[in-house]
């Protein structure tokens, strides 16, 4: 098996659970700004980047779409309570495994990584909480494009020059509990690794046609990081 080099992790759902945090700040964002409730959950579906969740939401919800200076308004509302929501859910936890396999790839000298549809800061604000930050030297970020694809493209670059050489693809890896995260791993030549800890199980994930299934973080990890 080809030593993984560069190993890129999902947020919401792969390494943490935030107990409903991001949805709650969404609503206060949209009350406060626009004085209308929502709920997010009815306006966007797992793996959504979040500038693509603000859109989506407000033309749903505004009948129209958002200019830009919204849009910007919006997601800076979201990220200003994001970390006091983050700080105050009771059912926010670190998912099963993730700790002993960060420490575990860490010490194996693999670099890690994220890929995740979060802004910069709220990926950040959710990790935090849980005192994951330090494992992570680079990332893609929703903040860098809507696009799946595209920010997954852009944390395997910044992976290549934090390290100082381009990776084959098959030296690195990208895990994630959506089938958006699998078509983002497969779109940029990655291994994609599924794990069932969020919204969909093995079966729904196996259906996405992964490299690999884990049912969570506690499963062997399929890397060669001796």
């Amino acid at each position: 098996m080809t030593q993984a080099k560069l190993i890129l992790f999902d947020i919401d759902g792969t390494l943490i659970d935030t107990g409903g945090a991001g949805a709650r700040s969404w609503a206060w964002a949209f009350e406060r700004l626009f004085g209308t409730k929502i709920d997010i959950a009815e306006h966007s579906t797992a793996g959504m980047t979040d500038p693509a969740i603000g859109r989506a939401t407000f033309e749903e919800v505004m009948q129209r779409e958002p200019t830009g200076a919204e849009l910007a308004r919006l997601m800076a509302s979201y990220q200003a309570v994001l970390p006091d929501f983050v700080a105050s859910s009771k059912d926010y936890r670190v998912l099963e495994g993730v700790q002993s396999l960060l420490e575990e790839l860490t010490l194996a000298g693999v670099a890690l990584g994220l890929t995740t549809g979060g802004l910069e800061a709220a990926a950040h604000a959710k990790l935090g909480r849980g005192q994951l930050n330090h494992f992570f030297l680079v990332g893609g970020y929703g903040s860098d494009s809507e696009d799946r694809v595209a920010l997954t493209r852009t944390a395997v670059e910044r992976g290549e020059r934090l390290l100082g050489h381009a990776l084959d693809l098959n030296q690195v890896y990208v895990v994630g509990d959506t089938p958006l995260d699998i078509a983002a791993a497969e779109g940029v030549g990655a291994v994609s690794v599924g794990v069932a800890s969020g919204r969909y199980d093995v079966e729904e994930l196996r259906a996405a046609d992964p490299d690999h299934v884990l049912a969570s973080l506690a499963d062997p990890f399929p890397a060669d990081s001796a």
